[in-house]
């Protein structure tokens, strides 16, 4: 995998020693699974240990973060799922995964997970179901996972008002936390570092291919 950790700390000062906290600094050195489990805006629980065997990208911002997250959101869907751009929203989020460069045909490519996850812990508990309200209103198809117990940033951290990205590999590990605008280098780079966990994973469970075929030209 790319050293996207080091790429970026050497261009953007939010990055990841400053977006994460210390229980996600433990998880990554202890390369430990996590489970994020969080309800969205129809109240419906996700876990993302349901994903397994597929990479997944949580995007998630406080309130005035929110826009940016949710745009950031629908560029990285959109890069692995291009026929979403032609999609009506009730189909967006359904479309077919593509798969990375390099990746041998006859096997299905490891799915990308873009989940946007709106943090909220100043919302009191009497005003949730307004909160969800709002959500159904701003986004009736694509679910969206509330945090009203500030779970992500106890977990990875946050950098306030402004997007935050875990990348899960396909064993539910967290494998890179970044935090901040993304230009089209930083946007470039998280786009490869998913390809990178994608390929890894056929490594993993096909030592048979040949090297070659796994490698990104």
């Amino acid at each position: 995998m790319i050293d996207l950790r080091s790429a970026i700390l050497a261009s953007a000062p939010l990055v990841f020693g400053l977006a994460c906290g210390p229980a996600a600094a433990a998880d990554a050195a202890a390369d430990r699974v996590v489970n994020i489990a969080l309800e969205d805006q129809f109240k419906n629980r996700h876990e993302t240990l349901r994903y397994g065997g597929d990479v997944v990208v949580l995007v998630f911002a406080e309130r005035k973060g929110a826009e940016a997250a949710l745009e950031l959101g629908r560029r990285l869907h959109v890069r692995f799922h291009p026929t979403a751009t032609a999609a009506p929203a009730t189909e967006w989020s359904r479309q077919p995964v593509v798969g990375p460069v390099g990746w041998p045909t006859g096997i299905a490519p490891p799915d990308v997970h873009v989940i946007p996850i709106a943090c909220l812990p100043e919302v009191p508990k009497a005003l949730e179901a307004v909160a969800r309200s709002r959500f159904r209103n701003e986004s009736p198809f694509v679910p969206v996972w509330l945090d009203f117990e500030d779970v992500m940033r106890q977990r990875f951290g946050i950098v306030p008002d402004e997007p935050n990205v875990v990348l899960l590999d396909t064993a539910g590990r967290p494998r890179d936390v970044v935090s901040g605008h993304l230009d089209e280098v930083r946007f470039a780079e998280v786009v490869a570092a998913v390809d990178q966990l994608r390929l890894q994973a056929l490594q993993a469970r096909s030592a048979a291919i040949p090297a070659a075929a796994t490698a990104v030209r």
